[in-house]
């Protein structure tokens, strides 16, 4: 392998990685001024012009904070649970297409780490190992909330994560695809943004997404008011930034998705409709980071104005309505790919 052959990958990790560190870091602070300007408030203000120092000021608080181990914790697990729920949410970036290819240096580089020709189910099967540190957490603490909290969340899983899949088999068929490239292509290709053929898989899709990242209105695993802090009530320092740092990531991955699945990606708005052609000058990786920040907002602004689920509330989404919606559009979505 040449020197270039490993140098390239290895630059577009340090950049990917650090890129999603530093938008995890400033999703916080666009967390709390949405939630503050729906609630008639200023959010953050001190620490620098409106407040845009506060992610760096919280940062250095979470490396100074004393890490606090309960002494009957089982000290390994307590440890290894944070870091199960971090990494595998940025290694899902690894097969997601920032955009096509761009020349720099008179070399076509590909704004993308790796295009895999199962990439989609790379990132279901690594997103649902995130889980187990949800799970890990909760029993290592050895207290009871964690414990409640760590059940709650290994039984959303199993709710929200089989109508996922399904809706996912469904871009699938429409696609032919397991490749995130190709996806993005085949609606090229195709001429229509997924989101206009499978609109229900984009509902079911985004419902289950904010399920498994335990985000408003389906943060049973955390519920302050009942858990005092859920899964991580016992853990402080850099380990509770961990957690943080893993949901907000997480909360990435899935506006990606969709943004990769539904909105054609780096595409441009109608790349077909010849009068648009202008919007081509815009580089794809733009688009795409405008896609997903409409997604994150859509998070966030979820989070300020609806109300947590009842425990039987989420249960009762999540087996008898999502999986027969999700089973329903499979069997549409086989049915018209036969016929058409």
């Amino acid at each position: 392998m040449t020197s270039m052959g490993w140098l390239l990958p290895l630059v577009q990790i340090l950049i990917v990685l650090n890129a999603v560190l530093i938008a995890v870091t400033y999703m916080v602070l666009l967390e709390r001024k949405v939630i503050a300007w729906a609630q008639s408030r200023l959010g953050p203000m001190r620490v620098g012009p409106h407040g845009v120092l506060q992610p760096i000021a919280d940062a250095i608080k979470l490396l100074l904070k004393e890490d606090i181990t309960p002494a009957r914790a089982d000290k390994w697990l307590f440890t290894i649970a944070p870091i199960m729920s971090l990494v595998p949410a940025l290694i899902a970036f690894a097969v997601i297409p920032f955009g096509g290819h761009a020349r720099i240096f008179g070399r076509d580089v590909p704004l993308f780490i790796a295009d895999v020709n199962v990439g989609l189910l790379y990132i279901v099967s690594i997103t649902s190992i995130g889980v187990y540190g949800i799970i890990l957490a909760g029993y290592a603490s050895n207290s009871k909330y964690p414990l409640l909290a760590s059940l709650r969340a290994s039984a959303q899983l199993i709710s929200y994560e089989v109508a996922i899949t399904m809706m996912l088999v469904s871009v699938i068929v429409t696609a032919g695809t397991l490749s995130m490239v190709a996806i993005v292509e085949a609606q090229l290709h195709n001429h229509v943004w997924f989101v206009f053929v499978q609109p229900v898989a984009l509902v079911v899709l985004f419902i289950g997404g904010l399920a498994e990242t335990n985000r408003t209105p389906f943060d049973l695993a955390e519920a302050e008011q009942e858990l005092t802090g859920g899964f991580h009530t016992e853990y402080s320092g850099m380990r509770f930034a961990m957690f943080f740092l893993a949901e907000y990531a997480n909360m990435i991955v899935v506006s990606a998705v969709v943004t990769t699945l539904f909105f054609g990606g780096w595409l441009p708005p109608f790349p077909n409709v010849g009068w648009l052609a202008f919007l081509g000058w815009i580089p794809g990786w733009m688009w795409f980071l405008v896609k997903c920040f409409v997604f994150l907002y859509v998070f966030v602004w979820i989070r300020a104005t609806l109300p947590r689920y009842r425990y039987d509330q989420l249960m009762r989404v999540g087996w008898k309505v999502l999986i027969p919606v999700a089973l329903a559009n499979l069997f549409v979505t086989a049915i018209l790919k036969v016929w058409l």
